[in-house]
């Protein structure tokens, strides 16, 4: 379905993010409490998904057994769908339960509605299979900044796709916030400016430009019906994504799982793993919901940060004056863009 129609039937709920943003600055007596409630749901699911993504890296990195996955990444996928597929429907049982089936919570629904959904499953899907394979090259501080790649592209299809505009300062901030990843990554021992290998920047640029499109879509189609319930949509999302990766498995590792088992390889890192990812992921979603994607690029920047701190522990990593130089002006890019929204 072409964007236009999403864009044509989200019209009405277009300003709901900026109702949200248009509290900065306000007297709290002077906030409703629909207000309030918006602002402390935003401020909850941009924090959750802030932890848990700086946790999803080191995740990814312990599950590993002799630098190698004894288990197979396609199953895992699909298990992230799957669980977060259980958890969508488990959210919308206690909601029947409470308020009953209304025409905004109910599953069934129209080809129109469901029709969209295929094209972001695919999109997270060759992405979350390329974020494992891109740990052959980077550690886990490493692959957080690579990540963040994906907010030049975020913004760029945020003002194509989605007509949203981004004032000056936003982009300047945009700017800057790459130049503070890049500047962390910064290997003062080595010769070379940057350490990661080619193999690992043409994986993160692609999975950059596959998170800034899937998630600029996502976001249309979420949006594009403001009242339908966030679990309905979810649901809906998730089931593509667990079509997808169930034909991964059968091309990939088909012959694996008959012989060895679907769990095969699996261990108590790999379990809290699938968690994460699944929590993330709906996370995400909440994020796009009753925030944006800027938001959530922003979110995924600072648990870089997190990240590299915890890694000192866990991994030895070393924290450079680089890293701190770096680190000082994603605070500052944060900072920018947090006056920008105020003045657009």
């Amino acid at each position: 379905m072409e964007y236009r129609k999403l864009k044509d039937q989200d019209q009405d709920g277009a300003s709901a993010p900026e109702d949200v943003e248009s509290l900065r600055g306000k007297p709290i007596s002077a906030v409703g409490p629909v207000e309030r409630t918006k602002w402390k749901r935003k401020s909850i699911v941009t924090l959750a998904l802030t932890f848990l993504t700086s946790s999803q890296a080191i995740l990814i990195v312990w599950s590993k057994r002799a630098g190698k996955y004894e288990y197979s990444v396609t199953t895992a996928n699909f298990s992230v769908e799957a669980l977060k597929c259980a958890l969508s429907l488990a959210a919308l049982a206690r909601i029947w339960s409470n308020e009953g089936v209304t025409e905004d919570n109910r599953l069934s629904t129209t080809l129109d509605e469901v029709g969209v959904y295929p094209i972001p499953a695919l999109l997270y899907l060759v992405k979350n299979l390329l974020q494992y394979y891109i740990f052959a090259y980077v550690d886990a501080p490493g692959y957080q900044i690579l990540k963040n790649l994906n907010i030049i592209s975020t913004g760029v299809l945020y003002r194509i796709i989605l007509k949203r505009k981004l004032s000056e300062i936003q982009w300047a901030a945009f700017i800057i916030l790459c130049a503070g990843c890049t500047t962390a990554q910064l290997n003062p021992k080595s010769d070379s400016v940057l350490q990661t290998p080619l193999q690992g920047w043409v994986m993160a640029i692609v999975m950059a430009l596959l998170s800034g499109f899937a998630g600029v879509y996502t976001e249309a189609i979420i949006k594009k019906r403001p009242s339908r319930n966030i679990n309905v949509q979810n649901f809906w999302l998730y089931v593509f994504g667990m079509a997808f990766n169930a034909v991964a498995i059968v091309i990939q590792d088909f012959d694996a799982v008959m012989n060895k088992g679907f769990f095969h390889g699996y261990s108590f890192i790999t379990v809290l793993m699938i968690l994460n990812h699944a929590l993330s992921g709906i996370a995400v979603s909440m994020v796009m919901k009753y925030a944006d994607n800027i938001v959530k690029v922003y979110s995924t920047s600072v648990a870089m940060l997190l990240t590299a701190v915890v890694s000192v522990f866990l991994f030895g990593f070393h924290l450079s004056l680089a890293f701190f130089l770096g680190s000082t002006v994603v605070s500052v890019a944060v900072y920018l863009h947090s006056i920008g929204k105020v003045q657009r």
